[in-house]
């Protein structure tokens, strides 16, 4: 099998800190939005008003994939009540986010700097921790699978380097 960038989640921990360090609105938009949605940095940044069902209290992305790379897949992702908060006060003025991935990117790097968080943070390993938090939570890979917009299970597994006391843990509270 060939070697896998083992991309590292946030714990806990940090990801309170990367939270608490969030100062203004568009901070919060960023980070928050991205560690509850498990987002790919330009599926973030290309969201818009229109992919909001607001009733449904989800977002229809149309992600990465899809014949020709033409981004035709389509995948819904529930909306959590504080990113539901962030959308509305946003989107009430808004009809996309108005930021680029550059900008997205930076927010991150911004914020994870001030919340003194030493390993590389970027929008991808919020993505990461969103997964890992998934699982954590009782979500299965197959569920999480179609939130990440993957076609292969085995792409969704990666993301799962459960620690060992993770495997402890699930196996204690199981059996």
């Amino acid at each position: 099998m060939p070697y896998q960038y083992k991309r590292e989640p946030l714990n806990d921990d940090e990801v309170d800190s990367l939270i608490n360090a969030c100062d203004t609105f568009r901070e919060k938009f960023v980070v928050w939005t991205l560690l509850d949605t498990g987002l790919r940095l330009s599926e973030f940044a290309d969201l818009k008003k229109d992919n909001i069902q607001w009733q449904e209290r989800r977002l229809v992305i149309y992600g990465k994939g899809g014949p020709y790379g033409k981004k035709t897949k389509r995948r819904i992702i529930p909306m959590t009540d504080r990113v539901r908060r962030l959308f509305e006060y946003h989107f009430a003025e808004n009809n996309d986010t108005g930021i680029t991935t550059r900008t997205v990117a930076r927010t991150v790097k911004k914020v994870a700097d001030k919340a003194g968080i030493s390993k590389p943070v970027s929008p991808h390993v919020l993505r990461h921790t969103f997964s890992v938090n998934c699982i954590r939570k009782g979500i299965s890979t197959r569920a999480l699978q179609t939130l990440l917009g993957h076609d292969r299970l085995t792409t969704t597994e990666i993301y799962l380097n459960l620690s060992p006391e993770d495997a402890i843990r699930e196996f204690l509270n199981k059996w």
